[in-house]
């Protein structure tokens, strides 16, 4: 076996003892007295100190990543959670907006309610409003078994707004006042003038584009003025009478220039019917 104590390795070992025992010794003496270091003390130094820099930098650099990193994650957290919150906020706004709208419909269908003493109300809410016939019909989530018939009124949050055309067990059919076919059924309806005087005729169109009703087939020439009130008049007797229409807006000559009509500014706004009211005569 070869010996691990030669000669030559012996030497290498005690030179570099000896080496390293005079550079701590010179250390030493260097900071006990203040003075400058030696050069070997420099030299050692400087190594320490480029090995320090070295190791240390890329150190740093992956510290200094990992952080970035997990600030980059928690603020990527943060922002899906805010995102969430957004989404939440956005849709109870639409909800609020829904309920309030319903609400100040509610509140206006019982103040008219209150007016309509001669008649059993029935509440009802529209539960389908199809955009091809928008202008023409809507649909009621209340039918024979609350009492409804077909031809019976029916109004708005502010008044008239059609006439039950056909009746289920749970719902029914309005045709609406505002359907310009020629197949609609027209209301009998009345102009009180300033005067007490009355003015005759019926609802013979719809002006969607100005959101008017058209009065024709006047029976009188009682001069009529913008704001007289319009109401259903009974003749025919299938509607009843006294019930608002809406008020008078301007009066014009129809497309012929031979007759006169009426222009009504109508008391209930037809694109918005969320909730109606049936009228039941009392027996």
């Amino acid at each position: 076996m070869k010996n691990p104590f030669s000669s030559r390795r012996l030497v290498i070992a005690v030179v570099i003892a000896i080496l390293t025992i005079a550079i701590i010794t010179v250390s030493s003496n260097a900071r006990s007295s203040q003075s400058e270091p030696s050069l070997p003390s420099r030299v050692l130094s400087d190594i320490t100190g480029w090995t320090a820099q070295v190791v240390g930098t890329p150190v740093r650099a992956i510290a200094n990543s990992t952080q970035s990193i997990q600030q980059l994650l928690s603020t990527y957290q943060e922002n899906e959670k805010l995102t969430t919150r957004v989404d939440e906020l956005a849709q109870a706004k639409v909800q609020l907006q829904t309920l309030q709208a319903e609400n100040k419909a509610l509140k206006s269908q019982l103040e008219l309610d209150s007016t309509l003493t001669d008649f059993k109300v029935v509440n009802a809410v529209v539960i389908s409003r199809s955009p091809s016939n928008w202008q023409s019909q809507i649909i009621i989530n209340k039918g024979t078994d609350a009492g409804l018939k077909k031809n019976m009124s029916v109004m708005g949050s502010g008044g008239l707004v059609g006439r039950i055309v056909q009746v289920n067990t749970t719902n029914a059919k309005v045709e609406l006042i505002s359907d310009n076919s020629q197949t609609a059924d027209r209301f009998a309806i009345r102009v009180t003038a300033s005067n007490g005087d009355v003015v005759d005729g019926i609802i013979s169109g719809f002006n969607q584009t100005k959101n008017q009703i058209i009065m024709s087939n006047i029976t009188s020439q009682t001069d009529v003025k913008k704001g007289d009130l319009v109401t259903t008049s009974g003749l025919g007797g299938v509607t009843p009478s006294g019930l608002y229409v809406g008020k008078v807006e301007s009066v014009t000559k129809d497309d012929s220039g031979a007759s006169k009509q009426i222009l009504i500014e109508p008391a209930t706004d037809f694109n918005n019917i969320p909730v109606v009211s049936v009228a039941i005569p009392q027996s």
